[in-house]
């Protein structure tokens, strides 16, 4: 469009001027060809990302991890029936997990997840729910309780964006009776960026290839440990997983992209924490 605008422009201006024939002809001849290039708008990105993915609002996920001194049940028991549907009535989608097999001595865990549409209504949420009267009144309660009694000694928050690749979360299928989050812990910003771009170019391809199902990618904003990411993954039992881990490690896309120096050194810790729906989750 900006070009055939200019060419207009232009034969106006010839119009106008006292040109020869000749010159006339050899503009009209360039004219022709301009008009036959694709506008600068029409030429397809150079990135590896589509600009309309990149243009897509993405999801915000707020992440809680509650270390347990108290009774479980009674917490499981505020969020189903008092936390997850004040939420609910606000849109946002919320998962609820304990740890899938606690080893001895370890404390108890809830793993929390509220998804967020956008950064927008994350913040608009946090400043609604202490208004909703039917929560402040059912929540009471418990808050009263459990400050003589607590429940949990503390709880981890990670707040984090979705990535280019998947801007909204893949909701799982009833099949699944396994979950493992991960977070990778990166040595500076930027190598935290390098591992980000690592997963929107290539790597959650072969977790789609080889059957580790994805949730949600999340660059984390804030949290505990910085820089860091997390993402969240299902599966229907563990030889499952283990089953689709064990192709990962022999796909040659990842052979490849592992040995590739821009992704060097991008993650130096990597926890991991296999975890088990709730009957409440809505994941």
């Amino acid at each position: 469009m900006l070009i055939l605008n200019i060419i207009t422009i232009f034969k106006k201006y010839l119009n106008n001027l006292a040109v020869t024939t000749m010159e006339r002809r050899k503009f009209m001849k360039l004219a022709g060809a301009l008009a036959m290039t694709p506008s600068l708008s029409a030429i397809p990105a150079v990135n590896n990302l589509s600009e309309s993915l990149k243009s897509k609002k993405k999801e915000i996920y707020e992440w809680r991890i509650y270390t347990l001194i108290g009774d479980g049940g009674s917490l499981d028991t505020f969020f189903a029936d008092t936390l997850f549907p004040a939420y609910k009535r606000k849109g946002i989608t919320a998962g609820a997990f304990k740890l899938f097999r606690q080893k001895e001595g370890e404390k108890e865990q809830r793993h929390i997840l509220f998804i967020y549409p956008d950064i927008e209504t994350f913040h608009k949420v946090k400043k609604e729910i202490r208004k909703d009267s039917k929560f402040t009144q059912t929540a009471q309660k418990f808050y009263d309780e459990s400050a003589i009694n607590p429940l949990y000694s503390n709880f981890e928050t990670y707040i984090g964006e979705a990535f280019d690749k998947i801007p909204v979360y893949r909701k799982p299928d009833g099949s699944r009776t396994l979950f493992e989050i991960r977070i990778y812990r990166s040595p500076n910003e930027e190598a935290n960026q390098r591992k980000v771009k690592m997963f929107n170019l290539d790597e959650i391809d072969i977790f789609d290839k080889v059957g580790i199902n994805s949730v949600l990618y999340g660059d984390i904003l804030a949290g505990p440990r910085m820089p860091a990411l997390l993402y969240l993954t299902w599966y229907k039992d563990e030889p499952t997983r283990t089953e689709a881990w064990s192709k990962f490690s022999d796909h040659p896309d990842w052979k490849r992209i592992s040995k590739l120096p821009e992704y060097a050194h991008t993650a130096t810790n990597n926890q991991s924490i296999f975890l088990a729906p709730l009957p409440y989750s809505q994941l």
